[in-house]
């Protein structure tokens, strides 16, 4: 069959039973066509073998586009239809035909073009409170998605090292051409240093139960609005090591892919958001190792189309400087950065959890708020209102005692941590101090005030915030209080949040 006519009739309306568009438009990336018809569209796979991906054969690719619609059906199921035969009748061919196929088709539910995230953002009309939401969903999607003692299997280095070493073993070809051999070896030691220094780390999230079956394509291309909501597609069915990962994998597909596009404020925001639902802040170790990855897998599809007959040398200029930039981003990734530790200080409505939620968006922080931490501590929803019982003296030392566990740990890693609550008591301050000190880790306190007035004003307005301060609380907060000492004195900035306020 040739596929060339294929597509010439697939751009035909009579191809189709149903009314299409004037101008039914072709997409193609390195596996696939895709037709755009109107109300629907259709996908056919190509015949290649990138070895990672195998659509060689008629049959494989009628597994695939099979196991593609059981994935996506789960996650998207108005916007996966069906898989249908194209069958062929002298130089004709016949959608859904009964005769012996020579091709298979994927029919979708078409949805504007326009509402895929990547032309939202294009267009400019993709915002902080879309990636708050992309968090939400994102994590609900990872709570949902099957775990299994299989799928734990390739949570092991010796599996997830495959697919990097794979990478950096299918783009030597382009060393010279779209990267730098000095980006490819360092970017090369660092992951080899990783996978022989950090055993205990993978070993870790198998025990928790982070390896999953995930998206493991999550960027902004098979993200859409359909119907007012934010909706995941295009899950990755033709190779388990892309699919069976941990949930990182996902948050740093996205988060590169937003950094990419030079909007570190929103995979700040999606990232944010995304650990606050979850409480999964020990996988941020793995953030760094995940997002040199998925920058290193674009660059590679991109490299592929300089090898690509069928693609115009036009396009292929302009992917050559689009892997380089890929390539970099991995790079980027890979090098080492001082952590350091910013402490929230300040009453109920102060502003602490605003100051801080646009510093960390400025500053590319990991913001951890004592209410999701003490709701997590608790086994509650975010979204429930907490008991006495967890507001108890002996929880609120748990909930301190992890919000520094946490922030050590993370700032070791290279992390610039906020840890946003009261901390009105001398002793809470001064164990952040202490063991700051004690690791020469960089500290600084911002304590955030405004009028009482102001104060009892915004807690009577709050609503649909995680945290369960009210108003009544006041009085006795401002009465337990303890005021800085000297010795504290030297890392505090205090803020008047009834003002201006610029402290990036």
């Amino acid at each position: 069959m040739e596929i060339s006519a294929l597509i010439s009739q697939m751009q035909q309306s009579d191809f189709y039973p149903h009314e299409v568009a004037d101008n039914i438009e072709l997409v193609q990336t390195h596996v696939s066509y895709v037709l755009l018809t109107g109300d629907y569209a259709y996908k056919l796979k190509k015949s290649v073998d990138f070895g990672f991906l195998d659509y060689s054969t008629l049959e494989k690719r009628k597994q695939f586009l099979d196991a593609e619609i059981t994935m996506n059906s789960a996650i998207a199921p108005e916007l996966y239809l069906a898989v249908l035969p194209i069958t062929q009748e002298g130089d004709k061919f016949v959608l859904n035909g009964s005769g012996e196929p020579v091709a298979y088709t994927l029919k979708m539910r078409q949805f504007p073009q326009e509402n895929l995230l990547i032309n939202l953002f294009e267009a400019g009309k993709l915002s902080i409170e879309y990636m708050e939401e992309l968090g939400k969903i994102v994590a609900k999607f990872h709570d949902k998605a099957k775990t299994s003692e299989y799928i734990n299997t390739f949570g092991k280095v010796e599996k997830i090292r495959q697919a990097f070493d794979e990478n950096y073993a299918q783009t030597q070809g382009y060393v010279g051409r779209a990267q730098t051999q000095k980006q490819l070896t360092e970017t090369q030691a660092y992951t080899d240093q990783f996978f022989a220094e950090r055993e205990d780390l993978f070993n870790s999230r198998i025990a928790n139960n982070k390896i999953k079956e995930c998206h493991g394509d999550l960027h902004l291309k098979n993200i859409c609005l359909w119907e007012d909501k934010i909706q995941l597609f295009d899950r990755i069915e033709f190779n388990e090591l892309f699919r069976f990962v941990d949930v990182m994998y996902d948050v740093a597909f996205t988060m590169m892919d937003l950094e990419a596009r030079g909007k570190k404020d929103f995979a700040n925001a999606f990232l944010n958001t995304y650990l606050e639902q979850t409480g999964d802040w020990e996988g941020l170790p793995l953030l760094p190792l995940y997002l040199s990855r998925q920058a290193y897998v674009r660059a590679k599809v991109t490299s592929f189309l300089l090898d690509d007959p069928a693609i115009p040398e036009a396009v292929k200029e302009e992917a050559t400087q689009t892997a380089s930039d890929y390539y970099k981003q991995a790079w980027e990734y890979t090098q080492s950065k001082p952590g350091k530790l910013i402490l929230m200080s300040g009453l109920s409505g102060s502003g602490k959890t605003t100051v801080a939620k646009t510093l960390a968006r400025a500053i590319g922080g990991i913001h951890i708020r004592s209410d999701a931490v003490r709701k997590h501590l608790a086994g509650i929803s975010l979204d429930a209102t907490g008991s006495e019982q967890i507001y108890s003296p002996q929880m609120s030392r748990k909930t301190y005692d992890r919000l520094l566990e946490l922030g050590m740990m993370l700032v070791q890693e290279g992390f610039t941590v906020i840890l946003d609550a009261k901390y009105d008591r001398i002793g809470c301050r001064h164990k952040i101090i202490d063991a700051t000190q004690t690791n020469n880790i960089s500290l600084q306190i911002i304590h955030c005030t405004a009028p009482i007035e102001v104060l009892r004003d915004r807690l009577n307005k709050r609503s649909g915030d995680i945290s369960d301060a009210t108003a009544d609380l006041l009085t006795s907060q401002q009465a337990n209080t303890e005021a800085f000492t000297p010795k504290e004195q030297v890392y505090v900035t205090t803020v008047d949040t009834s003002k201006t306020v610029n402290i990036a």
